[in-house]
């Protein structure tokens, strides 16, 4: 099936078959008709119920990095943590979220951020793959990828967008070459779809292949399904059913002008796109869960919804 798609895709078919324009048609506050897992314990009520795009750094848990707007919720792992669960890598780990306030900096408090409490969850795990929508450098037919962020800078939050930057250290591509990178999430209010810039410089001048992925089996041992259009420049995830949990659905967005071909490794699904080493590049990383906001309880919708959104490529101007 994967030599399959890849033929299809090399040549150009869309693999995806891209639904009715629009999204989902739901409110973000609305609550899909659908069973909720059973609550834990409830978390401590939130300062208000407003909506708000925060970016957060749990100091209390290793350095874990936060962000969510009133749809969707993320976090990446810290330095520190790379001690205390190795292997731990710069894959974008993915909440389900289920109101418009905040909730991830309570959910993680609690100590328990894999159970249910009334308002999100965390079931989608990492490991050491990419996640929703990390990068690594494609070489020799292996993604080499970076550790941990290193330094952080946070430039809005609580408003209309969370906005941050992080660095990642300098990290080998086989014995040639050394990559840093500088990146820049942005997720403002009223999209699935964080914008990543990312800057990678490297000791080498001159041309990188990146792999910009979704992992395979991050809900369960089964690798969930796959849908790829190069003419859009779309790839989407339609995680499997994990019981009371629901799903999980992640998709990216890349330039298709910077598109090389589709890949896949053992832990990922890749597009693997043309970069030159500091020149910033655009791509977008988006997700949503089966039970909570958006209302993309069928993999049609979320298809549709990620096929359809209108992104802006360009390099901002510092």
């Amino acid at each position: 099936m994967i030599q399959r798609w890849r033929s299809l895709f090399m040549r150009g078919v869309p693999v995806m078959a891209i639904m009715v324009l629009g999204g989902s048609g739901l409110d973000a506050q609305q609550q899909p008709a659908t069973a909720m897992p059973p609550i834990d314990t409830q978390l401590p009520p939130p300062a208000d119920h407003k909506a708000a795009a925060v970016a957060v750094l749990a100091d209390y848990r290793h350095d874990d990095l936060l962000w969510e707007n009133d749809r969707t919720a993320h976090r990446i792992y810290g330095h520190a943590l790379e001690a205390v669960e190795p292997p731990s890598g710069s894959g974008i780990d993915s909440w389900g979220k289920q109101f418009v306030w905040p909730f991830a900096d309570r959910q993680l408090r609690s100590g328990d951020q894999h159970g249910y409490h009334g308002e999100g969850i965390d079931f989608y795990n990492v490991g050491s793959g990419r996640g929703a929508g990390g990068l690594g450098i494609w070489h020799d037919n292996k993604l080499w990828t970076s550790r941990n962020f290193i330094r952080y800078r946070i430039r809005t939050t609580g408003g209309k967008a969370a906005d941050f930057e992080v660095d990642y250290a300098p990290w080998p591509v086989d014995v040639g070459r050394t990559v840093w990178e500088t990146r820049r999430f942005t997720l403002p209010l009223g999209t699935h779809f964080t914008r990543m810039v990312s800057t990678l410089s490297s000791n080498k001048p001159g041309e990188m292949i990146v792999g910009i992925g979704i992992g395979k089996r991050t809900t369960g041992p089964i690798a969930g399904q796959m849908s790829a259009d190069r003419t859009r420049g779309v790839m989407t995830w339609w995680g499997p059913e994990d019981g009371a949990h629901g799903r999980m659905a992640v998709a990216i967005r890349v330039d298709p002008a910077t598109i090389v071909e589709l890949r896949d490794d053992a832990d990922n699904y890749l597009f693997l796109v043309r970069v030159k080493a500091g020149k910033p590049f655009v791509y977008f990383s988006g997700s949503a869960w089966s039970k909570g906001a958006g209302g993309f309880d069928t993999r049609e919708k979320w298809q549709s919804y990620a096929a359809s959104q209108v992104l802006d490529f360009s390099v901002p101007v510092r």
